[in-house]
């Protein structure tokens, strides 16, 4: 994965791709600079949506709708626009909890925990049960934040299920559409390995 970190990009879109993860850096250092320490780990946080599709070699057009999705998450929690439009917060967790669930399928294939040749219906499973795990976690965390570091931060019963289920449908719906968003990888094989030798020597 570093090597595939460390290819430098080749066409436009990979260009695009480091581009938002440009945006990202530079979101956090206004975030700290314009809204506080909260605003920055939102958005620090946020880091490794953009960063970890270079290392997993993600398609550019996967690359960017990741890195693109999260960061309007996160500035979207940072400017408090999630309470004032109805609907809105279901529609970010529904496609960030997707991009990122997908994300993790193809990082679980990487690191060989899913075998190789896995039906459509396992991945999706895999990717749906993954984007539900992802979205416990976010509420587990928005809990914490609500309770341990800032009030403001919103809340609710109905709010939780209701981000629960979109991030479950976008995960499922991801899913199903591996092998459109894991095609055309960016990835560099691991020298040696039986995918590095059918491959061949790519350029840097």
């Amino acid at each position: 994965m570093i090597q595939t970190f460390l290819r430098r990009p080749t066409s436009a879109g990979e260009f695009v791709a480091d581009g938002v993860r440009l945006l990202g850096t530079l979101s956090v250092i206004a975030a700290a600079i314009g809204w506080g320490p909260v605003a920055f780990g939102v958005c620090a946080f946020a880091l490794v949506g953009v960063y970890a599709p270079r290392f997993l070699g993600l398609r550019p057009a996967f690359d960017v709708a990741l890195g693109v999705t999260v960061l309007v998450a996160a500035w979207s929690s940072v400017l408090d626009v999630y309470p004032r439009v109805a609907g809105y917060d279901l529609v970010v967790h529904f496609a960030a909890n997707g991009l990122i669930a997908a994300a993790a399928s193809v990082l679980l294939e990487r690191v060989g925990a899913v075998a190789a040749g896995a039906s459509r219906v396992q991945v999706a499973v895999l990717t749906t049960t993954t984007g539900m795990s992802a979205a416990v976690v976010w509420e587990v965390a928005e809990w914490l934040g609500h309770n341990f570091i800032d009030p403001s931060i919103y809340v609710a019963y109905d709010d939780t299920i209701g981000d629960l289920v979109a991030g479950t449908l976008g995960s499922f719906i991801a899913g199903l559409t591996m092998r459109l968003l894991a095609a055309d990888s960016r990835s560099v094989p691991a020298p040696g390995s039986h995918a590095a030798r059918e491959a061949g020597p790519r350029p840097l």
